[in-house]
């Protein structure tokens, strides 16, 4: 299997990790070639850590061996499937999608990482609708169990079937669901998301008591407010602002509060302050 992956940010330097790691050929793209060391760095860190306690079957050069990094989106030409992780914009995508759809050999299979924006529409830009489908991981890659498959409107059943076994192949549980906007994972968590910070607007509660509670009394690993920070309050917000839209639901409308800190730049761990300092 020849798996492309588009963009080597935090989510895409993820998804090649774990491509690799099942034996899979992999390259990977970005726009910089400091971009693309960063990823890899990234990367050799995981497998160090993975390899510590003893969660790799091979060394860490060896997976890292199976990973071509590169600046051109004409090296994706043989790729069985690639999935596009970057900047969660739909114009951006689309254009990306449309130069695909012209480099990828026709039985190829394009994928998006996408956490909101319709797979349909981006279907339709690539020129291949019925070879497309949405591969929504969770992050972190290398830890999470679920793969989003996400059908679009002309999305084949061979198609999502081979996307299918790929996700199971990298040692995932792929579960399909249906192209609305948010899909299933965000149209639920995100408005709770939301919800916490509009508590924190009213003056409900403290962030702290806010975590605390939905931490001890619903059992979530991970309070919503550092969930936010670490998701990055400006995904928090473009997400939102793609369920108001796209459902039209004044429940999704994004708090004044989540647009004013995104406006100030406090983005969470990212940018070093959100809810919380790190």
């Amino acid at each position: 299997m020849k798996f492309g992956v588009i963009g080597a940010g935090q989510m895409g330097g993820g998804i090649a990790q774990v491509a690799a790691q099942s034996g899979f050929d992999v390259i990977v793209q970005d726009v910089k070639d400091e971009f693309l060391s960063r990823g890899r760095a990234t990367i050799e860190k995981s497998l160090g850590k993975l390899h510590e306690k003893g969660r790799l079957t091979e060394t860490p050069a060896e997976v890292l061996g199976r990973i071509q990094f590169t600046t051109e989106l004409a090296d994706f030409a043989d790729c069985d499937i690639v999935v596009e992780a970057i900047v969660e914009n739909e114009a951006i995508k689309a254009q990306l999608f449309r130069q695909l759809g012209e480099i990828v050999k026709p039985e190829g299979i394009l994928a998006s990482n996408t956490s909101s924006i319709p797979i349909t529409s981006l279907a339709t830009a690539s020129g291949r609708p019925e070879r497309f489908i949405g591969m929504h991981f969770m992050n972190p890659v290398p830890l999470m169990q679920l793969v989003e498959v996400i059908r679009g409107y002309s999305t084949s059943d061979e198609t999502a079937q081979k996307v299918t076994e790929a996700a199971r192949a990298m040692g995932k549980t792929p579960v399909e669901c249906n192209d609305f906007p948010g899909f299933v994972s965000n149209r639920i968590l995100m408005p709770m998301l939301n919800e916490a910070i509009q508590c924190v607007m009213e003056g409900v509660a403290e962030p702290e008591a806010i975590d605390q509670i939905m931490k001890l009394g619903m059992n979530h690993p991970m309070g919503p407010l550092t969930l936010a920070d670490f998701i990055g309050l400006d995904t928090c917000l473009a997400i939102m602002e793609v369920l108001h839209a796209g459902l039209g639901d004044d429940k999704y409308r994004p708090s004044p509060l989540l647009r004013k800190m995104v406006q100030a730049g406090l983005l969470g761990r990212k940018s070093g302050r959100g809810f919380y300092s790190y």
